[in-house]
């Protein structure tokens, strides 16, 4: 019998709260807590050690131990691994941003546990247990923002770039399983049609900020450009006129990605000629 932590799927703890409701240690991903009869797994993705995904309504979890070979029969694992036959609770976060624990809900083992090999903390190749794992109540599935998955992205792609080739070749070739796979939620916009046609109009099939035609022309003929908006819509930007221009694909990407001051006071000037 579960005990009345309050929570709801999506909420968010920070570690020192998830470790005040469920009277669990603040370190570690798989955490026990004897006063709560409480298993809580946490599945950090803003590290790289474990190999973690959801695979349609199956989240995969890899087991405790960071170097060597895994055991069922080592600590939490073991507690897990029997879990269906005992009257411990378990429950399931993950980790996007850090210090960010969302909380998934409760959780049982919906199949037998099965080895894989993944690399250890010394970057050696050694098996592991993967515990599948299902929500106990289906809809308490939550929706990940978008940039949770972008923040965890972005951590991971630093981590990336300090990797030498050979530990970075070691990595590459241990990712043939099948990719994971979830339902997240995004915030769009409903931007003015009318805006986006006069901006394309304004630029003529001329891309406004590197200034070369139209990379290729649509089906029907049309000089395929793309409209900006200068100052963000996600930053409090305006759809309007002076705020919009119309830019190929690649200086699109590049505003995105770099937004230099330079590029930005381009634009604007652009954007206010008529």
């Amino acid at each position: 019998m579960s005990f009345e932590h309050g929570l709801q799927p999506s909420d968010v703890l920070t570690n020192q709260e998830l470790m005040n409701t469920f009277k669990c240690a603040m370190a570690g991903g798989m955490r026990y807590s004897h006063r709560t009869n409480a298993l809580v797994l946490i599945s950090d993705h803003t590290k790289s050690l474990y190999d973690d995904r959801w695979i349609s309504n199956v989240f995969h979890y890899t087991g405790m131990g960071q170097a060597g070979p895994q055991s069922l029969d080592y600590s939490q694992n073991k507690k897990l691994y029997h879990s269906t036959h005992t009257n411990v609770t378990v429950y399931l976060f993950e980790v996007f941003t850090q210090n960010q624990y969302v909380f998934q809900g409760e959780v049982y083992l919906s199949g037998a546990p099965y080895q894989e090999e993944q690399l250890d903390k010394n970057n050696d190749l050694r098996p592991v247990w993967i515990f599948p794992l299902s929500l106990k109540n289906e809809r308490d599935k939550t929706l990940i923002p978008t940039e949770f998955l972008e923040s965890r992205e972005n951590i991971q792609k630093k981590k990336a770039k300090k990797l030498t080739h050979d530990e970075l070749m070691k990595r590459v070739s241990r990712a043939s399983h099948k990719p994971g796979s979830r339902t997240i939620v995004t915030k769009g916009y409903e931007r003015d049609v009318y805006v986006s046609e006069y901006a394309k109009r304004r630029a003529n099939g001329v891309c406004q900020l590197c200034e070369e035609p139209a990379p290729f022309h649509t089906k029907k003929g049309d000089p395929f450009l793309e409209t900006h908006h200068i100052e963000w819509l996600s930053k409090g930007g305006e759809d309007t006129i002076e705020n919009t221009v119309a830019l190929c694909p690649n200086c699109h990407r590049r505003m995105h990605s770099l937004n230099s001051k330079k590029d930005v006071e381009k634009l604007k000037t652009v954007a206010s000629k008529r």
